[in-house]
């Protein structure tokens, strides 16, 4: 059945429902929601409609209704998946603005849940330890909205933060990490990253697994530096990959604190192989454990 058009002259809750999506798209003061058409509902319905590319006119036809509705939900309200048709409206846009400033997303943010938005979902999912199935239920909003100071207010970034081992002799002796690996590459790296970090700061606290004397404690964060099809049975624990390496510190900051609030704290990092470029082995390691140390520091600083 096709709705009533809401016009000017009208009152009551169906009014006031579409003045409030006005005013959730800040085109409507929330002092001016009373259920009453007015002159300032027109005028706002108006703006909204040429924003929206819909015919002038000051009245809500069911496509105004149905693009005010896309336009004023707010992240968390539905839950969104790769579907036909696609999901569109500005919580799509708030989830894309969210995953570009934690740099899981690149390219254009259109408001709508296309597979490259779904692509980063995934991998948002699987750097938080999460399910990673591309569907933007509970938990996944949750992890968002804890985030919120790294991403809200910011554009997407597609640039390295970088921390440079000079300045980060405070983090490394402020923080305890074991790094290890399962093979004779990955333990390679590790230990490349120990050396690195107690070259720059004798009393660094990040060391590999080799190098311990003891058993690491409960609050030790451990960081497995792994290669792609290593897997874990169950293991649930927050999985950063190491490409695109121009976000990797970007990415690697949430998963450091989703990992910290696990028992036992802990985080994998996947390679890409074990070769760079067209560097030999022992090469190659020594540029994932640089790359990987140096987003380690500026996660942790953070």
């Amino acid at each position: 059945m096709a709705m009533s058009t809401i016009k000017p002259g009208d009152s009551g809750a169906a009014v006031e429902d579409v003045q409030q999506r006005l005013a959730v798209i800040e085109l409507l003061e929330e002092s001016r929601v009373d259920g009453v058409f007015g002159e300032g509902t027109a005028a706002a319905v108006r703006a909204f409609r040429e924003q929206a590319g819909l015919p002038e006119g000051d009245e809500v036809d069911e496509r105004t209704w149905s693009a005010l509705v896309d336009a004023s939900y707010s992240i968390g309200d539905r839950t969104l998946y790769l579907r036909m048709p696609y999901f569109h409206g500005h919580d799509v846009l708030e989830l894309q603005q969210a995953l570009g400033a934690l740099g899981f997303l690149s390219g254009h943010m259109d408001g709508i849940f296309g597979a490259s938005t779904e692509s980063g979902v995934r991998k948002f999912q699987r750097n938080m330890g999460l399910p990673s199935d591309g569907i933007v239920g509970a938990y996944t909003f949750a992890a968002i909205r804890n985030l919120h100071h790294s991403w809200e207010g910011k554009k997407p970034s597609s640039l390295q933060v970088s921390m440079g081992f000079a300045r980060a002799a405070d983090v490394l002796e402020e923080n305890a990490l074991c790094l290890f690996g399962t093979n004779d590459f990955t333990r390679g790296v590790a230990s490349r990253m120990s050396n690195l970090s107690l070259a720059t700061n004798p009393s660094s606290k990040i060391v590999s697994a080799d190098s311990l004397l003891v058993r690491p404690d409960d609050s030790m964060l451990l960081v497995r530096i792994a290669l792609p099809g290593d897997t874990v049975v169950d293991d649930q624990s927050p999985r950063v990959s190491f490409e695109p390496d121009n976000t990797l510190a970007l990415r690697m900051a949430p998963a450091v604190e989703a990992a910290q609030g696990k028992n036992p704290p802990r985080l994998t990092i996947e390679l890409p192989g074990t070769m760079w470029e067209d560097a030999g082995e022992d090469r190659s390691m020594q540029h994932y454990a640089i790359t990987l140390l140096d987003a380690l520091c500026a996660a942790l600083a953070r």
